[in-house]
């Protein structure tokens, strides 16, 4: 195993670890995601909240499939975050990742016009702002990946021209990607399946891997 990894194993899960600074993030995302639904119940609009609730599903599955690769090769995930943290989730996962993302999508969906229709540069705003919130989110990467605070160990997921436009075009915009799919669709019971499933996949390959498997990841 690599060193990120061994330190990233390091505090896994252990409650012990935690820090107070937790709590008011989980306050402030609270606060949004109320004020989010209450003003859904008004409107009758839930977009933005499943919008906010895919990309962090996205995230999750992408996080569970990182851990896969780590104990599998049983060298190193795509990426790792080794540091200083409240909580280390998964090897490469956070509780600070998860406030982040669990806001991502909510950024998102507001970034829109109200009716998500219009067209900026020739291109749907759905797709233009998802592009550019997959390069912001990259960009932000790379910053960590400088800092050593997101390790990454594979040459081709890296600061190179194709490891950068690998991590856009299968670490990010699939959750925009998924997004705007959700958005779209027409019917409240077919957005609420989809929510369901981007959830239940990386679930059931949790409770494979931890629960019958444990593995440790």
């Amino acid at each position: 195993m690599t060193n990120a990894t061994i330190m990233a194993l390091h505090g896994l899960r252990d409650l012990s670890m935690f820090k107070w600074y937790a709590i008011p993030l989980l306050a402030i995302v609270s606060y949004i995601y109320a004020r989010e639904i209450k003003e859904a119940r008004t409107t009758g609009n839930w977009n933005a909240v499943l919008a906010g609730l895919t990309v962090l599903g996205a995230d999750f599955f992408n996080e569970t499939w990182n851990s896969w690769v780590m104990y599998l090769t049983n060298r190193s995930a795509f990426w790792t975050t080794p540091g200083d943290t409240a909580l280390r989730v998964m090897v490469g996962w956070n509780i600070e990742i998860i406030f982040m993302f669990s806001i991502l999508g909510l950024i998102y969906y507001h970034t829109l016009s109200p009716t998500t229709k219009e067209r900026i540069l020739g291109i749907s705003e759905k797709w233009f702002w998802a592009i550019v919130f997959s390069a912001f989110c990259v960009f932000v990467e790379v910053l960590l990946n400088k800092g050593g605070h997101l390790i990454w160990e594979y040459p081709f997921w890296n600061r190179s021209f194709k490891g950068v436009w690998l991590i856009f075009l299968l670490g990010y915009l699939p959750f925009f990607a998924l997004a705007i799919l959700v958005i779209s669709l027409k019917n409240m019971k077919t957005k609420l399946l989809t929510v369901g499933v981007i959830y239940l996949v990386p679930a059931l390959m949790n409770i494979v891997a931890l629960g019958f498997l444990k593995w440790k990841y």
